[in-house]
């Protein structure tokens, strides 16, 4: 019952809604039915009661699935909120990531056909962490370390994604589910999956702050989009079409060559991997040319020329 919910919480979570939806409009929170979106679908409940709508999706990726649905949808019909549940398919490949996609894809749309101001997610400040040591293990630059972003826009949908409990830590939300009935996902404790180790890791190292790393995530992520916004401004100036393809003229600042170089490959219809686009632009800049993700890439007086690679014929 919300009555149980510690007050602080609530309070903290109300001023987080209270920036990230201004207007008070109805919002959708995507529920799994584990630990933390549950905790958040109690906070909704008594921080907005009457101002949001739940969906839960069933993946049918283990057989529990359809019972954790069931445990989200029970909890809402003992509080009179509405819930849909959104059944999808997750096709072969990297698992994870494609239930992911897939995932998000439904709520999503979901959320756009049912006429909501935002979609809310439960992720929260280890999850953060979580993220950005992993990526810091990784050699990810600035906008792999900006993490999780307190508010963004899924590409394909006008759906809004905002994130209340970006700055809780886990284990303020079990208070919150403390003698709830909730679901546990085994993956989310088998060690062969990164995340999940690099959990395990952070358990036993009270010297680092979840917090302190989640609120350097969110600096991280302002300076993302300052340099996004400079790059936009970049390339009015520094990249024309040309043919099917496109012109670059190198800029003195490296780092803003390598994000219009990422650009064009993406519009190209490529899809490089950070590592890619850093290769491809050593190569140009000592006057060699490249192939990375179906593009060709050479210099040309001084300019980069980038077109996609001819398909073969059989």
């Amino acid at each position: 019952m919300s009555e149980t919910v510690p007050p602080e919480l609530v309070a903290r979570f109300r001023e987080a809604l209270a920036r990230l939806n201004p207007e008070q409009r109805t919002i959708g929170l995507a529920v799994s039915g584990g630990p933390d979106s549950m905790a958040m679908l109690l906070l909704a409940h008594a921080a907005i009661p009457g101002r949001f709508e739940v969906a839960t999706v069933n993946h049918g990726l283990r057989p529990e699935a359809a019972d954790e649905c069931a445990l989200v949808a029970a909890a809402c019909d003992k509080r009179g909120i509405r819930c849909d549940i959104l059944k999808v398919s997750v096709g072969e490949g990297n698992v994870q990531a494609t239930a992911r996609e897939v995932r998000y894809g439904a709520l999503c749309g979901w959320a756009d056909g049912s006429g909501l101001a935002a979609l809310a997610t439960a992720h929260h400040a280890d999850d953060q962490a979580e993220t950005f040591l992993m990526r810091l293990n990784r050699g990810s630059g600035v906008a792999g370390l900006a993490g999780v972003r307190e508010v963004n826009f899924p590409p394909y949908f006008d759906c809004r994604i905002i994130r209340p409990l970006l700055h809780f830590r886990r284990a303020e939300l079990a208070q919150v589910v403390a003698g709830e009935a909730v679901a546990h996902d085994p993956s989310n404790h088998d060690p062969r999956y990164d995340r999940v180790a690099m959990r395990q890791h952070l358990a036993g190292c009270e010297w680092l702050d979840p917090l302190a790393i989640s609120r350097s995530a969110s600096i991280l992520a302002e300076a993302y989009e300052a340099v996004e916004d400079y790059a936009d401004l970049l390339w009015r100036q520094a990249v024309r079409p040309e043919g099917e393809g496109y012109v670059i003229t190198p800029v003195p600042a490296r780092e803003m060559n390598r994000r219009l170089l990422a650009r064009v490959l993406e519009k190209l219809g490529g899809r490089p991997r950070g590592g890619d686009v850093a290769r491809l632009l050593m190569k140009l800049e000592a006057g060699e040319g490249g192939n990375v993700a179906g593009v060709l890439a050479r210099v040309k007086r001084g300019e980069w020329v980038l077109r996609r690679e001819p398909s073969r014929r059989a």
